[in-house]
């Protein structure tokens, strides 16, 4: 089965260095097979056949800590999951010199529709869309110091998702469907 591992807060700000050549020999060094990685802040697709998305993260957490000193989050999704997030994202939407669009993706903590009554979203600015596994948000960059978006950073929401850019996550959708045609 193919999946995509999330790690929240690398190669961010120069804290939590941690070298994706390296990374991908530790995943490697757990069994996992057919491991890339994509950019430097924490995006690899790979191949397991045997354990749980949950196990999965548990695996590698303990691995990262052991080989990096680290305590970072993992969150590992399917093929499918991801498949179910991208047929919600808008197809205009972008991350441009216009518009700011991003994929929140939630931890099982917050994974839950009822989790946007407590953000604040602002319906004259944001675009807002929940699917199981995350949170689409969108807005024009004219309005963005308007976005309730920049309001949920350091919250403890905050701590639960980990995001990337809607170029980013349509990448990584297209590298899993790529190492998926390798089976």
């Amino acid at each position: 089965m193919i999946y995509l591992a999330l790690l929240r807060g690398i190669n961010v700000g120069g804290n939590n260095k941690i070298d994706m050549k390296q990374l991908k020999r530790t995943f490697e060094n757990q069994g996992l097979s057919r491991v890339s990685t994509y950019i430097n802040t924490g995006n690899i697709i790979f191949s397991d056949g045997v354990r749980t998305p949950q196990e999965l993260s548990a695996v590698l957490e303990a691995a990262i800590l052991a080989d990096y000193g680290l305590a970072i989050r993992v969150m590992v999704r399917t093929l499918v999951e991801i498949e179910t997030i991208m047929a919600r994202l808008p197809a205009e939407w972008s991350n441009d010199a216009n518009m700011r669009s991003d994929v929140l993706y939630l931890w099982e903590e917050v994974d839950r529709e009822s989790v946007l009554e407590g953000l604040p979203i602002k319906p004259e600015i944001d675009r807002v869309i929940y699917v199981p596994g995350a949170i689409l948000w969108s807005y024009d960059r004219v309005h963005a110091s308007r976005s309730g978006l920049s309001k949920i950073i350091g919250t403890k929401f905050y701590r639960e998702v980990t995001v990337r850019n809607v170029n980013t996550a349509r990448k990584l959708h297209e590298l899993m469907r790529a190492n998926e045609s390798l089976s």
